[in-house]
């Protein structure tokens, strides 16, 4: 209608932000930044180690068969150290307190042998023998169970296993999931028991009987890579984001001084 004015349209663009809200903004970015990047050197470092333990464990497997550690030298076992090393040791087979833990290989569901050795100074070393099906005959004592009198093993020194993922040992009724070595011992009434077990190596000479052994799986997720990949791509993108604020903020300022 003539005589009535249209307003102008409303810009719905914000202004700057405050000195406040500013500075909340970068004290954030710095920190998610700094964080970031921490991580991401973190699991540098973490690939290293990962990388060493990897080719250190590897060199364990493949040396010759080392002296089994002696009982002066339990107190120095450890996991890092000692794990997956290549022994040797002899003393004779306790078949008849032989202990079967659940397993599941690249052969199937089943059962790990662990048959005690009692070693010429009384010491006992559980050895698994091997994977065995679940109607193995040594089960119910229908064949022969293993070597008799003195023998010598060689396998790959391993740490005792306290529990798995959702099932807990149940000595009393026999039953055994983790490999536990004090607890078999404890049910059995040994003393003397090395703080280890011993994965028995495969026999050559033998095919197609069970136990089967050296069906050790060494395997060490090593995910470092990506995860330190990921945390620098996160910093990256910190620092972008925090560069174009900046840059939409100087735009706005300078927006608001050609207005007047």
């Amino acid at each position: 209608m003539p005589g009535l004015g249209v307003a102008p349209k409303a810009s719905t663009e914000r202004g700057p932000r405050g000195p406040l809200a500013l500075t909340a903004l970068a004290l954030f970015a710095l920190v998610a930044f700094a964080g970031f990047v921490a991580l991401g050197t973190w699991q540098v470092h973490r690939l290293a180690w990962k990388r060493d333990l990897i080719a250190r464990v590897d060199a364990r497997v493949h040396e010759t068969a080392v002296a089994a550690p002696a009982l002066s030298q339990w107190p120095q076992v450890t996991a890092t150290a000692d794990e997956y090393r290549h022994v040797r040791l002899s003393g004779v087979f306790l078949h008849d307190q032989q202990t079967l833990v659940t397993a599941s290989t690249a052969l199937g569901s089943g059962y790990w042998l662990l048959t005690p050795l009692r070693t010429a100074d009384g010491t006992v070393v559980l050895i698994n023998r091997g994977f065995v099906p679940p109607d193995w005959c040594g089960r119910n004592a229908t064949c022969a169970l293993g070597p008799e009198g003195e023998t010598t093993v060689t396998g790959l020194l391993r740490m005792p296993e306290t529990k798995v993922f959702l099932r807990h040992n149940d000595p009393a009724k026999g039953r055994w999931y983790a490999r536990d070595v004090q607890a078999i011992a404890a049910a059995h009434g040994f003393t003397k028991v090395t703080p280890y077990f011993v994965d028995a190596d495969a026999n050559p000479a033998d095919t197609a009987g069970w136990p089967r052994g050296g069906l050790t799986v060494i395997s060490f997720p090593n995910n470092h890579l990506v995860y330190l990949i990921t945390w620098y791509l996160l910093a990256l993108m910190t620092a972008v984001g925090a560069v174009y604020v900046g840059y939409h903020e100087v735009r706005l300022r300078r927006r608001e001084r050609g207005a007047f």
